[in-house]
């Protein structure tokens, strides 16, 4: 048993929410303001090539020397900080567990540790564990039950970071999924939807895209698509000849047509331009694994629709990009805005529109700590 994950659910006591990306690190500080918060800090630095691949720390001294310097040029000094591992690098079950092992931990424990090995796509031994009673319930059978949720990741992943950490001067105190931290920040418009609706979650980041279905607050499948805006990027600059480039800021500032057949219409990029064209046909196929996804989801179980896509991810400030989604799946479909979500007390200066939607991941890190 772990213990890196040791405190996933639990809740941190002081500290700061620092989320890793391949292309760039947030650093994000709140304290308790009224009925939200208020940012005290927000710290952000490019990563270089190669330090982050495919998800993961790749280089970890130079990473632990950019975290150690970015916290320097801020002159933030925290005790303790929440972090992240990737949610494609994170097994989660919902496991029907007998009612009464929840009287006696160890027999839980013991009996989760040989549940998780019939579930994980690597060795158990190999792996660090963490659960989560839920809800409870009585099955055909008559016998009381609870849900549990089970999580899992690669002891080498988790050992990275925390390595990684400590070579930065910091102590990692809650190590969390990215995923989890993302959902943290809109708990409060789940919780305004039915137990039955189900709700796709596609996180738009550098050079993926995670998505999860949620139910009742709790994520029942997710899938990692290797479509991102570095792929957009990339098309857009074949397209327009320019130099390729693993800056995206740039898609920020643009619109796309909500429909393909709109694309002569008005846009930032105008008419029938050639790199319109591209991130259209890139977000086109993007469209089409969000509808794989769902409809494997709604084949799969029983009664549940799934009734509206939420957004976020650095992606998610291309303009126009909820109408695109919305006309291409047929689903409502919603920007987050984990500012508003928060009520974070902010001004526009501090964290200008355009990159909030990108947030969504450090400020539910942050919120595990205050």
């Amino acid at each position: 048993m772990i213990q890196a994950l040791k405190r996933l659910f639990s809740k941190g006591s002081s500290g700061i929410g620092v989320e890793i990306a391949p292309e760039r690190i947030n650093i994000v500080q709140l304290r308790p303001s009224g009925p939200g918060y208020k940012l005290e800090v927000y710290a952000t630095a490019e990563v270089p090539e190669g330090v982050i691949q495919e998800g993961l720390i790749a280089d970890p001294p130079e990473l632990a020397l950019l975290l150690h310097d970015t916290l320097a040029e801020h002159n933030i000094k925290p005790k303790s900080v929440a972090t992240a591992i990737p949610a494609r690098e994170g097994t989660i079950r919902i496991l029907p567990v007998p009612k009464d092992l929840l009287e006696n931990a160890e027999e839980m424990r013991e009996y989760m540790n040989q549940e998780a090995g019939l579930y994980l796509p690597f060795p158990r031994e190999e792996a660090d564990v963490d659960y989560q009673p839920l809800g409870e319930f009585t099955d055909e059978d008559g016998i009381d039950k609870v849900q549990v949720l089970l999580v899992a990741t690669r002891k080498e992943v988790t050992d990275t970071y925390l390595n990684t950490f400590q070579e930065a001067g910091l102590k990692i105190d809650v190590l969390d999924l990215t995923s989890f931290a993302l959902l943290r920040t809109i708990r409060n418009q789940l919780l305004q939807l039915a137990p039955e609706e189900a709700v796709v979650i596609a996180d738009l980041q550098f050079d993926s895209t995670e998505i999860a279905i949620v139910v009742d607050g709790i994520p029942q499948f997710s899938r990692t698509i290797t479509i991102g805006m570095y792929q957009v990027q990339t098309a857009l600059s074949q397209a327009m000849n320019l130099p390729p480039s693993r800056n995206t800021d740039m898609l920020q500032g643009m619109n796309i047509p909500a429909n393909p057949s709109e694309i002569s219409g008005s846009g930032k990029m105008g008419g029938n331009n050639p790199g319109t064209q591209a991130m259209i046909k890139i977000l086109s196929e993007l469209a089409d694994e969000l509808r794989r996804s769902i409809d494997f989801y709604v084949n799969q179980s029983d009664g549940l629709e799934v009734s509206q896509l939420m957004l976020a991810g650095p992606g998610a400030a291309i303009g126009g990009i909820d109408e695109f989604f919305n006309q291409r799946l047929s689903l409502l479909t919603t920007v987050i805005d984990p500012v508003e979500n928060l009520a974070l007390q902010v001004d526009e200066e501090q964290l200008p529109l355009l990159q909030r939607p990108g947030l969504g991941v450090v400020l539910g890190l942050a919120m595990r700590e205050t």
